[in-house]
This record gives C-alpha cells, sequence and structure tokens, in this order.
C-alpha cells in the first residue's frame, strides 16, 4: 500500500471499523442504521461521502447491484460474486479466481494496485427456469 495515503478522519475510521464488525457486505444506508444503533450518530449523507474517500484511498471496495445500490465491505475481504441480472440475486465464490494474476510492471510501471472486483452477471437456476416455461 502506498505511503503517500492521506490519514483517515475520525468518521471514516468509525466507519471502516463499523464495517469490519459486519462479516457481510453493507449498503450506506445499513452503515448508517447500524451507527445510529450505537452512539455513533453520522448524517445519511456524511456516511456517504466518507465511504467514497475511503474506496478513493482503497481502504474499502465497493460492489454495484443490477438494482444501483451500492454495497461495501473493506478491502482485505477478498469477495467475490455471482449476480442474477434478473432477480438481483448474488451468491459468493468461494476463494478468488484472478488472486494469483499480476500487473505486468512494463504496461503500467506507475500504477500501484490497491485492490481489483471481480464479478460474473447472468441468470440464476430460478430465473432460468421460468424463461424456459
Amino acid at each position: 500500500m502506498s505511503s503517500r495515503r492521506a490519514e483517515i478522519t475520525f468518521r471514516q475510521k468509525q466507519l471502516l471499523e463499523e464495517l469490519k464488525k459486519c462479516d457481510d457486505e453493507l449498503t450506506g444506508q445499513e452503515l448508517h442504521r447500524q451507527l445510529h444503533q450505537g452512539e455513533k450518530i453520522m448524517g445519511l449523507a456524511t456516511v456517504y461521502r466518507n465511504l467514497q474517500v475511503l474506496v478513493k484511498q482503497g481502504l474499502v471496495r465497493s460492489r454495484h447491484l443490477p438494482t444501483g445500490e451500492v454495497l461495501y465491505t473493506p478491502v482485505e475481504r477478498d469477495i467475490h460474486h455471482l449476480t442474477c441480472v434478473d432477480c438481483g440475486e448474488t451468491t459468493r465464490l468461494n476463494g478468488c479466481p484472478v488472486k494469483t494474476l499480476s500487473i505486468p510492471k512494463k504496461s503500467s510501471p506507475k500504477f500501484e494496485l490497491l485492490f481489483h472486483t471481480l464479478e460474473f452477471f447472468g441468470l440464476c437456476q430460478n430465473c432460468l427456469e421460468k424463461q424456459e416455461s
């Protein structure tokens, strides 16, 4: 990770801690609700603004669902999914199929990799059966 990365703020630390407590991904609204259940009150716009900063710093990864909703998780969790484009159901993949791949230094010598995302889109078994009948 880069030594040039800016220090994170108190609010960003709160968001990161809350994300690390959960073993799954959270939407910005879910994260906002969790903060309000505790004593860490933060406005919804502040949650989303700080999540964007954490994504840009490579500390949080985001995943966009076909519904437009965005899910967030700490970057240390290398989670990938199969997503149905019809019903939006997602299935977590076991392991990372691209973990051993690396970016050739010759093609991008000034690029520092922070994280990657991998998602497959298709139709789940239920949606396939609906289309066939």
